[in-house]
């Protein structure tokens, strides 16, 4: 009688998979997807929390509004897009590092790292305190807010963003552009380019909150750019 042959070690076929997936995650298709991604759920969210009816409404209008369920608007930029939006950049953050690897600069990969984070803890700040009406009201049955409320929870969420959020914003387009130049991942062009952008950030915010649209155009050139190299490397192997 032949020996039955042994069974498979439990694992031993998910592994390579589970490796491939890594690998798919950190390719650079994967940097182009979470930063397009990124541009898009950020812009959107931003537009539909900026263009609340309920942010110029006094208080018999704001009851109203909520209880005719019009603060649809902020509930899905603000408790759906914005976090899924710096999900995303973090994911573009960290496919980046992988693909620079050992050519990264310590001091300036450590500034694009940090100031990465710094935006998206500051991002979800601002939309938690923007979003707290649409809380309380939705899912703690709370009475609406006051016109005063509001107004207040505008000014502070409009000074975590504006304010403080496209600074970090700023020093992380200066800190990356420094990374990618150094390490050869981007253009000379680009580099430069994002020397520019970041300064225009960092001056320009206090004469246009709306600039802060930079940012997401700007990842949104370098994903369609490192794209665009991918594929040009592919076709040519």
């Amino acid at each position: 009688m032949s020996e039955s042959a042994e069974p498979p070690i439990a694992g031993s076929d998910v592994s390579p998979v589970i490796e491939e997936a890594g690998r798919q995650l950190r390719a650079p298709w994967a940097a182009s997807t979470a930063g397009i991604l990124f541009s898009l759920l950020f812009t959107t969210a931003l537009l539909l929390l900026r263009s609340q009816a309920m942010l110029d409404a006094d208080d018999a209008e704001l009851i109203r509004q909520f209880a005719a369920g019009e603060d649809l608007a902020g509930l899905i930029g603000g408790l759906y897009l914005a976090p899924f939006a710096g999900i995303m950049f973090l994911w573009f953050i960290a496919v980046i590092r992988d693909q620079i690897g050992e050519r990264e600069d310590r001091f300036f990969a450590t500034v694009f790292f940090g100031s990465g984070l710094l935006f998206v803890a500051i991002l979800f700040a601002a939309v938690a305190v923007a979003s707290w009406p649409i809380v309380g009201v939705r899912y703690l049955g709370q009475a609406a807010p006051t016109a005063r409320e509001i107004e207040m929870t505008r000014a502070l969420s409009y000074t975590l963003l504006f304010a403080f959020g496209i600074r970090a914003a700023a020093v992380f387009l200066l800190a990356m552009s420094t990374v990618g130049l150094k390490s050869g991942v981007f253009p000379s062009w680009f580099g430069r380019a994002g020397y520019v952008v970041g300064v225009v950030l960092l001056v320009v915010v206090a004469i246009w909150d709306w600039v802060i649209l930079v940012l997401p155009a700007w990842v949104a050139l370098i994903s369609l750019v490192i794209l665009r190299r991918e594929r040009t490397r592919q076709r040519a192997t």
